[in-house]
């Protein structure tokens, strides 16, 4: 599953403006307490537990209890602790509110010089930074790419994209109209449009970007004016409002886009690096991984998956600080990203991970990772801003205007980032 922020952590730092408190917790002397949102995944709280357990044999000073929570009732948990100043040593974060609660003071700056991984080392989408400063580190990502059939796209004299040389706007609509012309697909895409969450901004704010706008200023992370509402943003409004029109995309997706693909209802699929072992397992050899689009500006995908931090209450900095180097092994980045099956964070951990090595099948999904990522705006509004994003986007698939949409996303955007006193991103 791709990162898909939780935007319940906005009430996290409502009125903040950056105070943390003076409280301390999440430890009882050398013996600290760690949350996860794992406990509905088995895999990957496995390798948690595996990490914790190893961490507590190595050493007689300090002692990590786990407390897991299902992924759904998770942030909730956080905010309650956050504000009566209990928050656990240490805790994992979607990647996209890191800089969201570094604002807002719960999460301290992290020393990870002393781990056997290097920041250096990892995809620029698994470190939460902000100003300048790292405050969360992942050990996986995913990417996200569009599939389809190679006989598909052979029979109906498409051109199969490459990574160096992916499809252009034209070619991609001209590929989209032979398709519908076809008449052998309900839609020739499906982009998931019945997804209620932070998908939205995960999969088409990348589209807007490669069409030249963005969802904010990011040289001062002060306003969204001209980037959000510029004659580039509103063309990739209107082109994504065409979808609909053109009856290329169902305006809301079914329950199972992954499953309406593998059965020939649609035959491209914009989705992401964890459909890849499902539809290899459908098309074998047949299936075809595609690049993103470019729109004009560079094809471009989105990043950062969830990560693990400390918080600024922690009362045993020092035993958070070396739990979390500990764990910086090439060994829990592969069995992370072997528990998960998404995209190793570093090259060492990927040559050691069935499919992602050089030259796997898989490993298209970490070369664009490397190039074509682009990291949600690094702002404490970015849960506010991919709320009110989302909503743009869905007016105007619903046929709002395009131009009065994005001017009124703006708008809003603007009000919340003059009236809450954020500071820069950068």
């Amino acid at each position: 599953m791709p990162s898909l922020a939780a935007l319940t952590a906005a009430a996290l730092v409502a009125g903040c403006g950056g105070g943390g408190g003076t409280g301390a917790s999440g430890a009882d002397g050398d013996t600290l307490t760690l949350w996860t949102h794992n406990a509905g995944n088995a895999a990957e709280y496995a390798v948690v537990k595996r990490v914790v357990r190893d961490f507590n044999a190595s050493q007689g000073k300090y002692k990590v209890k786990i407390q897991s929570f299902p992924q759904g009732s998770y942030n909730d948990s956080v905010v309650a602790a956050a504000s009566a100043r209990k928050l656990p040593c240490i805790l994992d974060v979607d990647g996209p509110n890191v800089p969201n609660w570094a604002w807002g003071g719960y999460l301290a700056p992290l020393d990870l010089s002393q781990g056997k991984v290097a920041v250096s080392d990892q995809l620029p989408g698994t470190v939460g930074k902000y100003q300048d400063k790292s405050y969360g580190f992942g050990f996986y990502d995913v990417a996200l790419t569009m599939y389809s059939r190679k006989s598909v796209l052979k029979k109906h004299d498409i051109r199969i994209p490459s990574l160096d040389r992916p499809w252009t706007r034209s070619e991609f609509m001209n590929a989209l109209a032979k398709l519908k012309a076809s008449g052998s697909f309900a839609h020739p895409l499906d982009l998931g449009t019945g997804d209620p969450g932070e998908w939205w901004t995960y999969a088409y704010s990348p589209m807007l970007q490669s069409f030249g706008g963005d969802l904010i200023d990011r040289s001062t992370y002060k306003t969204a004016k001209g980037e959000l509402n510029g004659t580039k943003a509103i063309a990739w409004g209107k082109w994504f409002r065409s979808l609909v029109t053109k009856n290329y995309i169902p305006q809301k997706s079914g329950k199972s886009p992954g499953d309406d693909f593998r059965n020939g209802k649609t035959a491209i699929q914009w989705d992401g690096s964890w459909s890849a072992a499902a539809n290899s397992k459908k098309f074998g050899k047949d299936l075809a991984v595609l690049p993103p689009v470019d729109f004009g500006e560079g094809a471009k995908i989105g990043a950062a998956s969830w990560q693990w931090g400390m918080s600024s209450t922690c009362s045993n900095k020092a035993g958070a600080q070396a739990y979390l180097n500990f764990s910086r092994q090439t060994k829990y980045f592969v069995d992370f990203a072997q528990a998960t099956g998404t995209i190793p964070a570093t090259k060492a951990a990927a040559a050691r991970v069935k499919g992602y090595e050089p030259g796997g099948r898989f490993s298209f999904f970490l070369r664009e990772a490397r190039k074509l990522a682009v990291v949600r705006p690094a702002t404490p509004a970015y849960p506010y801003v991919s709320t009110v994003f989302a909503k743009a986007a869905r007016d105007i698939l619903a046929g709002a205007d395009a131009k009065s949409a994005l001017d009124r996303a703006v708008s809003q955007i603007d009000r919340n980032l003059a009236t809450s006193n954020y500071s820069t991103g950068s």
